[in-house]
C-alpha cells in the first residue's frame, strides 16, 4: 500500500505547491518593494523549502554542451546510439576537426542503484577531453511497461557486452560503484568466449566485489536481512499513472529514505544552512545547494528482480569471490581475464563500499600481468568523492587517464 500512498500524497500537495509557486512569485518579484528586505527574503526562503520538501525531482539532464582539447573549445553532441527498454546508450561526439587524432572509446557504466546517470556529470566532463565518452542511461522501472518482461543481474551483464559489441573496437570501460560486479562478469565471459572486443581496460570505482572485507552498515544491513526480508518490506508493484503499472521495484524513494537515514544530521545541517543563505540572499552558496539537491532528490525505481539477486549474488553469498558467481548458467571466472588491464579506485572515508572491498578484485583477476594492474586509494574522500568532485577532478582523473592511455 505505501507506493499508491506516496502517490496520493503527492497529488494531495498539489495545491500547496501551487500556493507556494503563487507566495514565491510575489515575493521574488523585482517589482516588489519588499523583496530585498528580510520579511521579503524570509518568506521567500520559507515558501522555496517548502516547496523543495514536497516536489517530485525529475530525472535531470547532463547539460554538457562542449568541452576543451588543447585549449581549443570543442562542442559536444549527446546522442542515444544504441537502446533497450531498459537502457539507453548515450555517446558525447565532439565536433572534431580532422586533424585532431581520434580518441579511444570509453564505456562508463552508471550505476543503477537509485540515482540517475546524470551523478556522473562530473566524471563524463573530466574524462571528454582524452576519451570518445559512451554512458548507460539506465531508465526507470516505473516507466517500462510490463510487457517489456523483466531486468536481472544476468540481464545487465549481457546488456555490457552487448554495449561493447557495438562499440565495434576494443574500448576502455569503467564501472562506477555497483555495476564493477555485472562489468567484471562481463569481461569475463569475453575474455572465456575469446571475443576480440575483450575492452583495452575496466576501471572499478568503489565497487562492491567482495562486501566481506570492511563491511559498511549498507553491507551488515543486507547481509543480516537477507532478500526475503527485502521481498516483503521493500518490493512493491507500480501504481498509475506511469507506464509501468503492475511491475515489482525496489520504489527510488525507498532507496532515497535510507540515503538520507545514513546521514540524516549531515543532511539536517545542508538544509538549514540553504535555509540561512536564502534568508540572507547568498546567491552563490544557495545555488551551489540546490544544484546539488537536485540531483541527489532524484531517483528512479530499480526492477525487483535485479534488486533483490544483487542482495543476494553479491551481500550475502558473496558470489564472486567465492567462485560461485553463475551467468545463466555458466560460471564466471575471473582468472580468464588476461587481455584486459585493471584499475581500482576507492575513498578512504566511503561508507558505502568499504576500503578493500573493490581492491579485491585484483586478487581474483590472477592472470592480469602486474605492469597492467593498478590500485588508488584516495584520501579524504566518501563514497561519492570517488567519482566527482574538487579531489577527483585534481587527483583521480588524472591517475585514471595516465593508466588508460599507457594501454594503447
Amino acid at each position: 500500500m505505501l507506493y499508491p500512498f506516496y502517490e496520493m500524497n503527492h497529488f494531495a500537495m498539489q495545491p500547496f505547491r501551487l500556493a507556494a509557486h503563487a507566495g514565491l512569485a510575489f515575493w521574488q518579484n523585482t517589482a516588489n518593494p519588499f523583496a530585498t528586505t528580510q520579511l521579503g527574503r524570509t518568506a521567500a526562503a520559507g515558501l522555496s523549502m517548502f516547496e523543495r520538501a514536497t516536489r517530485r525531482f525529475e530525472k535531470p539532464q547532463f547539460d554538457i554542451s562542449s568541452t576543451t582539447i588543447n585549449g581549443t573549445e570543442i562542442a559536444i553532441y549527446e546522442n542515444v546510439v544504441w537502446q533497450t527498454p531498459f537502457c539507453k546508450l548515450l555517446h558525447f561526439s565532439k565536433d572534431i576537426e580532422a586533424e585532431i587524432k581520434p580518441q579511444t572509446k570509453l564505456l562508463m557504466v552508471a550505476p543503477m542503484s537509485g540515482h540517475f546517470s546524470t551523478l556522473l556529470r562530473g566524471t563524463v566532463e573530466a574524462m571528454l577531453p582524452h576519451y570518445d565518452v559512451y554512458v548507460t542511461d539506465w531508465v526507470d522501472a516505473r516507466d517500462i511497461n510490463v510487457d517489456a518482461g523483466s531486468f536481472d543481474l544476468d540481464d545487465y551483464a549481457d546488456s555490457v557486452i552487448d554495449m561493447l559489441h557495438h562499440l565495434e573496437t576494443r574500448a576502455h570501460v569503467m564501472a562506477v560503484c555497483q555495476p564493477s560486479v555485472p562489468v567484471m562478469a562481463a569481461i569475463s565471459l569475453m575474455s572465456t568466449k575469446n571475443d576480440p572486443l575483450v575492452p583495452l581496460s575496466m576501471v572499478l570505482m568503489g565497487g562492491p566485489i567482495d562486501t566481506r572485507r570492511s563491511p559498511t552498515a549498507v553491507n551488515k544491513l543486507a547481509e543480516e536481512k537477507g532478500s526475503d526480508w527485502f521481498r516483503k518490506n521493500v518490493v512493491m508493484k507500480v501504481t498509475g499513472p506511469h507506464e509501468g503499472v503492475g511491475r515489482n521495484v525496489y520504489p527510488g524513494f525507498m532507496q532515497l529514505s535510507g540515503f538520507l537515514a545514513m546521514n540524516a544530521e549531515r543532511h539536517m545541517k545542508a538544509h538549514r544552512d540553504l535555509y540561512r543563505s536564502l534568508v540572507d540572499g547568498e546567491d552563490i552558496g544557495s545555488e551551489k545547494q540546490e544544484t546539488f539537491y537536485d540531483e541527489y532528490m532524484a531517483v528512479m525505481d530499480l526492477t525487483a528482480e535485479f534488486y533483490l539477486q544483487t542482495i543476494d549474488r553479491v551481500f550475502v553469498y558473496h558470489d564472486l569471490p567465492n567462485g560461485t558467481y553463475l551467468h545463466r548458467g555458466e560460471k564466471i571466472d575471473p582468472a580468464s581475464i588476461t587481455q584486459t588491464a585493471l584499475m581500482t579506485i576507492e575513498g578512504e572515508r566511503d561508507d558505502i563500499s568499504g576500503l578493500g572491498q573493490t581492491e579485491a578484485a585484483h586478487d581474483l583477476c590472477t592472470n592480469i600481468p602486474p605492469e597492467k594492474k593498478l590500485h588508488h586509494m584516495q584520501m579524504g574522500v566518501g563514497h561519492y568523492g570517488v567519482f566527482s568532485g574538487s579531489k577527483f577532478r585534481a587527483e583521480v582523473a588524472p591517475k585514471i587517464v595516465n593508466f588508460l592511455n599507457a594501454q594503447g
